[in-house]
């Protein structure tokens, strides 16, 4: 499930996170299906500048404990929990995927873009299930797990490989019950933005259903995060945070904005409706 166009949201806390601003025409997007990554860009050859989810947050391995990853740039962000498609036919990839094959399965996903160059933390990605065609191409479905932070590069080829630290969520100055409560409320705001989207696209509607189905406030965070695409800087933004408190009021205010968008959207076609 990915939610319509998003608006306005608040500036990083990371100077290397950077806001995207998304064609104001709401729509939801279909599933991504990703063939190969991009040209790798890099301003520092030693460091990288619907949604299946567990009823807890995955453990991540203690953060100060260091692991060499192999790693594969897109122009996607991946988040703990994600189910994520793809198609490996580049050559140096499915090397990759046939060394991964015969050992633990995972793999990093960093995101890239051609302007902000490569991010230094990103989220494994583990196979959970792959097809391997007759061309040698791969089919992968992936899932996201522990993020990382790439420390520096062990080498560049045939692939890359980085040595990195794992990243969890500091505990939040609040208490459980008010990041509960918080989570109740950016649950409610992607409520009202998927009823406004599905009214504006002629869609029939029905009431929202549950969206949290009991998810604890952190991978509930990440769930929220992965239904941003088309928004992947902003996206990229809530993955480096290490907060859950500030990242659901992060994501509450870029929903909020988003549904003052779509409500002005709607008032205008009630009047104009032929618009």
């Amino acid at each position: 499930m990915a939610l319509p166009q998003l608006l306005h949201s608040p500036p990083s806390p990371s100077p290397s996170s950077s806001t995207s601003l998304i064609s104001p025409k709401p729509q939801l997007n279909p599933a991504r299906s990703f063939l190969s990554p991009p040209r790798r860009r890099r301003p520092n050859p030693l460091s990288c500048a619907a949604s299946s989810f567990p009823e807890k947050h995955h453990t991540n391995p203690k953060s100060d404990y260091a692991a060499e990853l192999p790693l594969f740039p897109l122009p996607l962000v991946l988040f703990p929990g994600a189910v994520l498609p793809l198609q490996i036919f580049e050559f140096r990839y499915r090397m990759m995927m046939h060394t991964l094959l015969h050992t633990d399965l995972r793999f990093g996903v960093i995101y890239t873009d051609a302007s902000t160059g490569t991010s230094d933390v990103g989220c494994v990605g583990e196979v959970v299930k792959h097809e391997r065609l007759v061309d040698d191409r791969f089919f992968l479905i992936c899932k996201g797990q522990e993020r990382f932070r790439v420390n520096r590069l062990v080498r560049t080829k045939p692939y890359l490989v980085g040595e990195v630290t794992w990243l969890e969520d500091r505990p939040s100055a609040g208490e459980l019950h008010d990041l509960d409560a918080l989570a109740g409320e950016v649950e409610s705001y992607m409520k009202d933005v998927i009823r406004l989207s599905n009214r504006i696209n002629g869609k029939p509607e029905k009431e929202v259903q549950d969206l949290r189905k009991n998810l604890f406030p952190t991978p509930f965070s990440f769930f929220v995060g992965s239904t941003f695409e088309g928004a992947p800087r902003e996206q990229q933004a809530l993955l480096e945070l290490e907060d859950t408190a500030v990242r659901l009021k992060r994501e509450k205010e870029t929903l909020r904005n988003t549904l003052n968008y779509l409500t002005a959207a709607s008032a205008v076609k009630d009047v104009f409706p032929s618009t």
